[in-house]
């Protein structure tokens, strides 16, 4: 999974073509650590359709900020460079993220 960073989520994720998964998380964030094993799963499995990436909101709140990321964990999608869909907290269950990412495939 790629890791990205105030500096690199322009280029990864807004100027992407494709599809892009990224998981918003902090280090502190219980939820966010259940769900790190399954994520990383999901990427062996669809990784050759969707890129995988992950952003550690304590290290780039600005960005967060901007991309309206208010709450963690949200695992969101994105296509051509936009948002197109995210599960927010409690929302954000291993068979609600099977079904978004399967909407993309």
């Amino acid at each position: 999974m790629l890791e990205l960073t105030k500096e690199t989520f322009e280029d990864e994720v807004l100027k992407s073509q494709g599809t892009v998964l990224v998981d918003y998380y902090s280090d502190g964030c219980v939820g966010c650590q259940e769900l790190a094993p399954f994520i990383h799963g999901m990427e062996e499995k669809y990784g050759s359709k969707i890129k995988f990436t992950s952003l550690n909101i304590l290290k780039a709140r600005r960005l967060a900020i901007g991309q309206r990321i208010l709450g963690i964990p949200v695992i969101a999608i994105y296509r051509g460079g936009e948002k197109a869909e995210e599960l927010v907290k409690e929302d954000a269950t291993e068979k609600n993220i099977e079904a978004m990412v399967a909407k993309y495939l």
